[in-house]
């Protein structure tokens, strides 16, 4: 009698396990119809490949997902309290929290781009009606409960002619084949760089797809561009999103020219005298923001005016900025001036394709340097017979250089927080302004009046030896100066907020006469415009900041934030803006192809 009584137990149990695994099967079968609004946000696979992982990763993800909370809440309710009617429902509140976080988790995904996460929370928390229209996010969860009690019952009902079946274990083979394959296949995509396949891979909440990123760099190995990367990152992201319809009316010469870490407050008749003097005369832009903290970003946000957010795109390494394609196409003649050693790690890699390059020479002093780009732009400009544009790129305050011997300026009194080694730093780095001031003198005194002049510096410059995202993103790093000489503009000072990402709009509508919306091809606007956004982004992929009006919000790629004082001397405690992020993230996706 007792044995009996054990062997019906362990029937029961058995049963119980039984249905739990199926239960957990159809469960995940419920997440892939809901996971497939993820797809629906991120755009469909343009391969066969793609089509094929894609597939594959979807059916192992949600069932591996599935299984995993059966394994954690259900088997071992199942084994303390082995009684049907309880786990049944147990079973369907656990599915329907796990299922409505899921749909929570694709909405979020769909609006901001990221998953469910404490940063998720704070972001959507004073938007959440907006994103769930009124009470869906209450009905949903009794929705989802009721079809959950009902698939419990129905397969409890069943679960003797399910065993009998036997198709146990032929579902689980497929599903672990589906497992296992598609990390197999993302181990190639990441090594062979297949955009179509590796896009996907924060797709999924909780997915870390395998990949061979550390054993190649390990041994050396470099990841190759596949034809299927070129033809994912094509398709994916659009630049520019509609042809250009461009008609220039007349073809004024342009010169432009950037100078590496060059401060706003630079800008004054005792460090740089000339350039002051010429700002005065002219357009003189005070409240002027680079769109990235280093010599890449900040190139990136001004030939491609787009946030630096979408550098990380592969199709940038063989697609030119629409500003330099117009005026190429215009007949133009491109040429840019550099060090050869400001050149050998640019990214992307074809930001300078357009250009004809003229590359001095790389001098232990950048000084030296500077000064032999200039002659090379003057030599190559007595033979230029069609319209040009020339970048030229200075270096001298990058790395504090002056020439021996030179004769430069007063020292005067740092600011009151600066260390020793700081001020040392401050006063050499105004010496090298200085000079850079009368190499620009060189230069724009041998340029024609009806020559456009853009003078700008690539970023700022900080004196913290620290070198963390906090420094990098201040506004001495970031503030830089923006001059332009503008024949028939006269001279005015611009005080409201402009960026780097307003120039090539600028250039493109009033020189090239482009009638595109800057939205087809920029994240920027006309510089001669107030700028319709309360908040300038500022960053690279690893960390940006959100300048606002009276608020500095820094954030990094894990979604950590911290927000300061605008002059970003104090941490303020409080949540984040969401409207204001909301349009930023929103503008680093409006580009791909959704």
């Amino acid at each position: 009698m007792f044995e009996a009584k054990k062997r019906l137990g362990r029937d029961k149990v058995s049963n119980l396990i039984n249905w739990g695994h199926w239960f957990a099967f159809y469960n995940g079968l419920l997440a892939i119809l809901i996971g497939s609004k993820y797809i629906l946000a991120l755009g469909l696979p343009e391969s066969i490949a793609g089509w094929g992982y894609l597939t594959l990763y979807t059916v192992g993800q949600f069932c591996f997902l599935s299984f995993i909370v059966y394994l954690v809440c259900l088997f071992p309710t199942t084994l303390l309290l082995p009684y049907s009617r309880i786990l049944r429902g147990f079973a369907a509140i656990v599915a329907t929290i796990g299922l409505t976080t899921l749909l929570y988790d694709t909405k979020i995904f769909e609006v901001y781009g990221i998953h469910l996460s404490p940063f998720a929370v704070d972001l959507a928390w004073t938007d959440l009606n907006a994103l769930f229209h009124g009470y869906s996010y209450f009905i949903t969860p009794i929705i989802i409960l009721v079809i959950e009690l009902t698939l419990a019952n129905y397969l409890w009902k069943r679960i003797n002619k399910i065993q009998k079946r036997n198709n146990g274990p032929k579902v689980l083979a497929v599903l672990g084949t589906c497992f296992i394959g598609s990390h197999l296949i993302h181990i190639w995509a990441d090594a062979a760089n297949v955009i179509d396949i590796t896009r996907f891979d924060e797709a999924y909440p909780l997915s870390y797809p395998a990949t061979a990123k550390s054993f190649m760099e390990r041994h050396g190995i470099e990841r190759r561009q596949s034809s299927l990367s070129k033809v994912g990152s094509e398709t994916t992201l659009e630049y520019p999103q509609v042809a250009m319809q461009c008609t220039a009316e007349t073809k004024p010469n342009v010169l432009f020219i950037s100078v590496t870490s060059l401060r706003k407050d630079m800008l004054n008749k005792e460090t740089m005298p000339f350039l002051s003097q010429y700002a005065q005369n002219n357009l003189d832009f005070t409240h002027h923001f680079s769109g990235g903290n280093g010599y890449n970003s900040s190139m990136f946000s001004m030939l491609y005016s787009l946030q630096t957010s979408y550098m990380d795109s592969d199709l940038f390494a063989f697609k030119t900025p629409v500003l330099t394609q117009e005026f190429k196409h215009q007949g133009y003649k491109l040429g840019l001036f550099n060090s050869e050693n400001f050149n050998r790690d640019v990214e992307p890699l074809a930001i300078f394709n357009d250009f004809d390059k003229h590359l001095v020479k790389p001098h232990h002093n950048n000084a030296i340097a500077d000064a032999s780009i200039i002659e090379s732009f003057k030599a190559w400009k007595t033979k230029q017979h069609q319209p040009w544009f020339a970048l030229v790129n200075l270096n001298a305050t990058e790395t504090y250089d002056t020439p021996v011997g030179y004769l430069g300026i007063k020292t005067v009194k740092t600011p009151a927080d600066y260390k020793p080694a700081q001020r040392v730093l401050f006063n050499q780095y105004r010496q090298s302004a200085s000079y850079v001031d009368k190499q620009l003198k060189n230069l724009i005194d041998n340029i024609s009046q009806d020559t456009i002049v853009v003078v700008t510096g690539a970023n700022g410059a900080v004196f913290d030896l620290k070198n963390d995202y906090k420094d990098s993103l201040s506004p001495q790093n970031v503030e830089v100066p923006l001059v332009i000489h503008w024949p028939g503009k006269g001279k005015q000072v611009i005080n409201y907020r402009t960026t780097h990402y307003n120039i090539a709009p600028t250039l493109l509508k009033r020189v090239l006469g482009c009638s595109n919306p800057d939205t087809d091809y920029s994240s920027g606007h006309n510089l001669l415009e107030p700028n319709p956004n309360d908040w300038v982004y500022v960053g690279d992929q690893r960390v940006f900041a959100i300048y606002q009006q009276n608020e500095i919000t820094v954030i990094d790629r894990h979604g950590k934030y911290r927000i300061y004082d605008i002059n970003f001397e104090n941490r303020l405690h409080k949540k984040l803006s969401a409207p204001e992020l909301i349009q930023v993230m929103r503008e680093g996706r409006r580009l791909y192809n959704n």
